[in-house]
């Protein structure tokens, strides 16, 4: 889950702040009057390397307007 934190509280530590995050890979929402206005998030040289990863995974339904696997539901028998 990301850490939320004031835009006043980020200033004097946002060199602290990016190395944590970096580190940790993790992500950082700054909030300004209690409401989130940035999201510091890791960089990722290459995010065609995450869609890569779902190619050929979509399987094709021949009528996608109808129930899924309905003999398998124990509720309906």
């Amino acid at each position: 889950m990301a850490e939320t934190i004031s835009k006043s509280c980020f200033k004097p530590k946002a060199l602290e702040y990016f190395r944590k995050i970096q580190e940790e890979n993790g992500e950082l929402i700054i909030t300004d009057h209690n409401k989130p206005v940035l999201k510091i998030i890791p960089y990722r040289e290459e995010p065609v390397v995450v869609l890569r990863e779902l190619r050929n995974t979509i399987r094709r339904y021949e009528q996608p307007f109808e129930p899924v696997a309905e003999k398998d539901w124990e509720s309906l028998q």
